[in-house]
């Protein structure tokens, strides 16, 4: 009998395990925004989708009727964004300089239009179901339990880790700020326009904030990566780098901070890297993402784009 029982034990205790593991992992979840929760700020409303284009009579397709596309570059009256290849830190790293009229056109997108755990797609399916013109992977706020989620003015999550979060506000201004120091709801309150949680931070104020020893979690030294920074009022850098291949090797995040610094950037902030780094314009991937293992895109939760 005693064997019986832990016999049985066991086998419920593998079949919680495998569910747990599951349902964290694996199985879709929809979840819902926190109700009442939602900015609408002057330049857009995140309820209605409503843009400052639009707000002021001209439809977004209007808005992109006259743009000037090339490969590396797109250019209308509100959007300005040109895209480098480089190569340093023997690696291959993808620079986007991003100007815009309005922080309506710095927009995010959640997989499938949903928020909830392991609700995924790829970046390049979130940015053309969007309409997007340039889209990077986000912060994977889906991987996570806790960490603020505001996207577009709306508050999605509140629950506070220990993180260190961007914030987008109404003038597509960046701060960085301790979630142990504020709540998602004052952020909310104080017009967040978007709130990322993944870091850490890689300039402020100007200065480089990370060393030689800083790194996410047990992550190598050098790794795929994608951040994001402020060079002025509405203007933006973006960083995407390949890694882990013997062809490109990767940045550290100390790298990383070095290259924003050198294009004056104020303040710059890690985004999710690794097999999620992805960087998307005009209808392309731009990058190699691989996790080191295989090639292609990983589907993640959510992206950062401009578009119209």
């Amino acid at each position: 009998k005693p064997f019986g029982w832990a016999i049985l034990y066991s086998f419920v205790l593998i079949l919680f395990t495998t569910y747990v593991l599951l349902d964290t992992f694996v199985i879709p979840r929809t979840l819902v925004s926190m109700a009442g929760d939602l900015y609408t700020g002057a330049s857009a409303s995140a309820e209605t989708g409503t843009s400052a284009a639009e707000a002021a009579g001209t439809s977004s397709a209007e808005t992109g009727a006259n743009a000037v596309v090339t490969a590396t570059s797109y250019q209308d009256e509100n959007i300005q964004i040109t895209v480098e290849t480089l190569n340093v830190y023997n690696t291959a790293v993808y620079i986007a300089d991003i100007q815009v009229s309005d922080v309506s056109y710095l927009k995010t997108a959640l997989a499938n239009g949903t928020y909830g755990r392991n609700i995924k797609q790829t970046t390049s399916a979130m940015a053309e179901s969007n309409n997007a013109i340039f889209a990077i992977n986000g912060d994977y706020y889906g991987f996570r339990n806790d960490g603020y989620v505001i996207r577009d003015g709306v508050l999605y999550r509140d629950t506070s880790g220990n993180n260190e979060d961007l914030v987008i506000d109404s003038n597509g201004d960046f701060s960085i700020i301790e979630e142990s120091d504020t709540t998602a709801r004052s952020l909310l309150a104080a017009e967040a326009w978007q709130v990322l949680s993944f870091g850490p931070a890689l300039v402020n104020n100007g200065k480089i904030v990370v060393n030689a020893n800083s790194e996410v979690g047990q992550s190598k030294s050098s790794n795929p990566r994608t951040a994001i920074g402020q060079v002025s009022q509405l203007h933006y850098i973006v960083i995407v780098s390949d890694g882990r291949t013997n062809e490109s090797a990767g940045l550290s995040l100390i790298e990383l901070a070095q290259l924003f610094a050198q294009r004056g950037c104020t303040v710059a902030y890690n985004l999710d890297g690794g097999g999620s780094s992805t960087m998307w314009f005009n209808g392309q991937v731009v990058n190699n993402p691989t996790d080191g293992r295989t090639y292609g895109e990983r589907k993640v939760s959510d992206i950062v784009y401009f578009g119209l």
